[in-house]
């Protein structure tokens, strides 16, 4: 998972503040836009740590306005759980190395402890720590303006921004999110998320070559949101950072500056 905080030295001037926090609290009338990104590749596949190695192009990308701080998903996968990884990565991404613990938001598979993105079931298992994980890095590193998710972790985040819409999260005040190559969930417990279309500000980002969550999952989330802003690209299952994306990128954050 990704936290992330938009830059406001480009435009703002302002004394230093002593809280290691100073993006976050040293301003009293224009607050930044500070972006809780959350970024978890497919189950069984990458942490946190790893994850901020594989979105370098996208920090680069972003550098001037966001800050992206990374957070794991709270469980552990079993070396022994493959969950989508059954389908191969047709994004030409380097894959995990070494001995990289394997986390996911979620499982599909209540006895495997495994996820499939298309498996259709009755209950899940681990979602509530993982709604728990979030909030305390919200107590813990936000207040923050928006989150953004990758593949499992995107479904994850329309998951949050139903509860904060709900009121069930206090602590959560998003003011956008960022979902790339999200789907819905087809696990029957969840379908409450989906009960009515969400009206923060979303942009949906999707690889139109992706066989991990193929373009049309994607796209059947968007009735989800009230007003989705969709960013197509030609490639497979990864998030896009080519010079190419950063307008569309820096459009939709410039709206919240």
């Amino acid at each position: 998972m990704t936290l992330t905080r938009i830059d406001p030295q480009e435009s703002v001037s302002c004394a230093p503040h002593s809280s290691s926090n100073n993006v976050l609290t040293k301003l009293s009338q224009l607050k930044p836009p500070v972006v809780s990104v959350e970024l978890g590749w497919r189950i069984g596949r990458w942490n946190g740590s790893s994850f901020r190695e594989k979105t370098g192009a996208l920090r680069k990308l972003l550098k001037k306005q966001v800050e992206l701080v990374y957070v794991s998903a709270p469980h552990s996968v079993p070396q022994s759980s493959s969950g989508d990884s059954s389908e191969k990565d047709n994004s030409s991404r380097p894959g995990p190395v070494g001995d990289e613990e394997q986390r996911g938001w979620w499982f599909s598979d209540v006895q495997a402890r495994s996820f499939n993105a298309q498996q259709h079931c009755v209950k899940s298992l681990g979602l509530d720590e993982s709604v728990s994980a979030v909030r305390e890095a919200v107590q813990v590193q936000g207040p923050f303006d928006g989150i953004l998710g990758f593949s499992q972790g995107a479904a994850f985040v329309a998951m949050l921004c139903s509860l904060q819409e709900k009121g069930l999260e206090p602590e959560f005040s998003f003011r956008f999110a960022i979902l790339v190559a999200g789907f819905r969930s087809a696990c029957t417990e969840h379908q409450m998320f989906y009960d009515a279309p969400l009206q923060i500000p979303s942009l949906h980002v999707f690889g139109l070559e992706d066989r991990v969550i193929p373009d049309n999952m994607s796209r059947e989330l968007l009735p989800s949101f009230l007003q989705p802003q969709v960013l197509t690209h030609p490639g497979g299952h990864f998030v896009p950072a080519a010079s190419a994306h950063r307008q569309t990128y820096q459009d939709f954050l410039n709206t919240f500056q």
